[in-house]
């Protein structure tokens, strides 16, 4: 697990606005006294190191309950539970249960449909954007009315005009799409002041969706739970994959989720070759990988792809996985090409 969910996790927060803050309780308040004393509140400690000490701590059964959007907490260590599903497309939205309007917030900016900011041809103006979308955001965090995870922005390249949802993607043009991915993210995630988009703080966590091949909800008999996309190597490469990447090697996006449509023949969130081997493999995506609504529960009852409930979460599980020798490998070259011995 790494340092941006292990942030996330742990909500260690900073205050990017001043607002009445009600307090939010957590293994690591001064609320327990004995708790405290656990490593993963340990400051001065790293986040993995931390996060280590708190899985470490976990039941089977515990770590199983915190796998779906509505995760339980686990009170015994005083980790409250957190709703993971927020949306903030265009901005703060309470489409997700995690987010919720009351009298104290009625309300946040909403800026115009997606395709239309990107017709701008703005980058300027989409990082802006996402960087006013994170400060409403982190507020209404502050007072209990929204999470830190956030799943937007949606960046399916816009190939079909018949698709209903293509008014919340920036177009059709993969370039532009990747832009927009691009800035969009970094605004949502960059902490005011980092000196690196890289750094380990975040604003708000951020998911680029989704992955892939995906713009279909109802044609000729055909719904998103059962479409499988055809797709050539090529088209894959030139079309679909490029905001994704971007998503993740530029943008470095905490997440990424997969779709409910198969891509030749296999479900994107039981395909070992798209998640582990390209999304973390390839792109050294550093951060967790999250299905679609219900998307693994699809695969299995609807297409039937597997024999029992069990072997899809098994599959989804195992194509997702977090290998650090990968990344290990990666940062070993980096230090060496920066030392001029690998290239």
């Amino acid at each position: 697990m790494k340092s941006k969910l292990v942030f996330l996790l742990l909500s260690l927060c900073i205050c990017v606005v001043v607002v009445p803050i009600r307090s939010q309780k957590h293994a690591c308040d001064k609320s327990f006294p004995q708790r405290s004393k656990f490593p993963f509140c340990n400051t001065s400690l790293t986040y993995e190191s931390r996060a280590k000490d708190l899985v470490s701590r976990l039941t089977l059964e515990e770590k199983a309950e915190q796998l779906v959007n509505p995760a339980s907490g686990v009170s015994r260590l005083g980790v409250p539970p957190y709703e993971w599903w927020s949306e903030a497309l265009h901005g703060v939205s309470n489409l997700g249960p995690g987010t919720r309007f009351d009298n104290r917030v009625p309300g946040a900016t909403s800026f115009p449909a997606v395709i239309l900011s990107a017709a701008s041809f703005n980058a300027t103006l989409w990082y802006t954007m996402g960087q006013v979308v994170s400060t409403e955001a982190r507020a209404m965090y502050n007072v209990d009315l929204a999470g830190l995870t956030f799943w937007s922005p949606n960046v399916n390249v816009f190939r079909d005009p018949r698709w209903g949802r293509g008014q919340e993607t920036p177009g059709e043009d993969p370039l532009v799409v990747s832009r927009y991915a691009v800035k969009y993210v970094r605004g949502l995630q960059e902490v005011p002041d980092e000196a690196s988009a890289k750094a380990d703080r975040l604003k708000v966590s951020s998911c680029c969706k989704h992955y892939t091949a995906y713009d279909l909800d109802n044609w000729k008999g055909i719904d998103r739970f059962h479409f499988d996309a055809k797709v050539t190597k090529q088209d894959l490469e030139d079309t679909y994959q490029p905001p994704f990447k971007s998503c993740v090697v530029e943008g470095h996006v905490s997440s990424v989720m997969c779709s409910y449509n198969r891509v030749n023949g296999i479900p994107t969130c039981a395909d070992p070759n798209l998640l582990k081997g390209i999304v973390r493999g390839q792109w050294g995506l550093d951060g967790y990988i999250v299905s679609d609504c219900d998307s693994i529960e699809v695969y299995y009852d609807s297409i039937h792809y597997t024999a029992t409930p069990e072997d899809a979460v098994a599959l989804a599980l195992k194509a997702g996985k977090y290998h650090s020798s990968y990344h290990q490998q990666k940062d070993r070259k980096k230090d060496l090409r920066l030392k001029g011995i690998y290239h």
